[in-house]
């Protein structure tokens, strides 16, 4: 299946978003297609800029960090508390927990409902016992965030540019807020749904009367915590990209010019919980017949961005899925985009 197979598969399934771009690289040879329209009256095209939410954690976050160890200006076995002395909630963790999501964190807080949310973050006591299991967890990206500020000696979208956007050329990638983005959603919907229910995850954190916002999210931030706790600048979520630009990432990302090969070994080998390595996910997909691992990460937003390292390939979908009346997963959206490359179907997380 092509690209321009792809998006039109997408934009015709159940609960679609209303616009998307789906881009790969295989051997040096990139294919993008978009479709769809962008939630303002325009139209999505294959240099259409997305929030990508989560997937700031590797293509911001984590690229930064192995650029540092490879440059040995960090050492991903000392701890969180030998950096940032403020941070008492996880002191004892070290950045390789961190990264595998293993530190004992919240998953989530309104952090906004606090007068000093990184204190709030620094202070929090954790929710699990450290080492104890994978707790996927935004507050964890937000300590390895500032990590990277500390050890870069920059603010994080400083760094972020110096270590990863500079190097490689990625002129649409950075942090907001940006005039032509696609629109992300529709207010802080999701967020209240959150801190009314209590679902997914208890709210610890009485709501002080936030103002919310109502109107659609253009060029902003759709995470409530990068926007409105840390300025649209976080190490978990606030980075506005181009598929093209990802793809640039996923070829850099596997060659050691811009990072030693033992350090991106490292980081993409299998941690001790199944489908998690350091800050990126792995999977299983079958090519020809043949099992490749994937490395990979998705965005809230409906975003995905994944290489495979045997096989010289970089994929990357963005869209806008939360304007459907019912979104679609974005796992659901990123198996749809890996069929864009020929022959190829997710079979499980690693």
């Amino acid at each position: 299946m092509s690209t321009t197979a792809a998006v039109a598969q997408i934009l015709t399934g159940a609960n679609p978003p209303t616009g998307v771009v789906v881009g790969t690289s295989i051997a040096g040879v990139v294919d993008v297609a978009a479709g769809g329209v962008d939630g303002a009256g325009g139209t999505v095209t294959p240099l259409s800029r997305f929030d990508v939410a989560s997937v700031t954690k590797v293509a911001a976050t984590t690229s930064a960090l192995m650029r540092l160890v490879s440059q040995g200006e960090l050492d991903i076995d000392v701890a969180a508390g030998s950096i940032l002395p403020e941070v008492r909630s996880a002191a004892d963790a070290s950045v390789r927990d961190l990264l595998t999501h293993r530190a004992g964190l919240w998953e989530w807080q309104p952090l906004y409902f606090t007068p000093d949310p990184w204190a709030t973050v620094c202070e929090l006591a954790l929710r699990y016992e450290p080492g104890s299991g994978r707790h996927y967890s935004d507050l964890g990206f937000m300590i390895l965030g500032r990590i990277v500020s500390a050890v870069a000696g920059a603010p994080l979208e400083e760094a972020v540019r110096a270590l990863v956007t500079e190097p490689l050329g990625l002129s649409s990638t950075g942090y907001g807020p940006v005039e032509d983005a696609v629109v992300s959603g529709h207010g802080d919907a999701t967020e209240q749904r959150m801190v009314r229910t209590g679902e997914p995850y208890p709210v610890l954190l009485a709501d002080p009367g936030f103002t919310w916002r109502e109107a659609d999210i253009r060029g902003t931030v759709n995470d409530g915590n990068a926007a409105h706790a840390f300025g649209g600048v976080s190490g978990h979520a606030g980075l506005f990209t181009t598929v093209a630009d990802l793809l640039t990432l996923g070829r850099a990302l596997l060659c050691d010019d811009f990072v030693a090969e033992q350090v991106s070994q490292e980081f993409f080998a299998e941690g001790p919980d199944h489908g998690q390595a350091l800050g990126w996910r792995t999977g299983r997909v079958r090519r020809d017949g043949t099992v490749h691992r994937i490395i990979w990460h998705p965005g809230f937003t409906g975003c995905a961005f994944g290489v495979l390292p045997d096989a010289d390939t970089a994929v990357a979908v963005l869209s806008n899925r939360l304007l459907a009346a019912e979104p679609r997963t974005t796992d659901s959206i990123w198996t749809d985009a890996l069929r864009a490359v020929p022959n190829l179907t997710w079979e499980s997380t690693s």
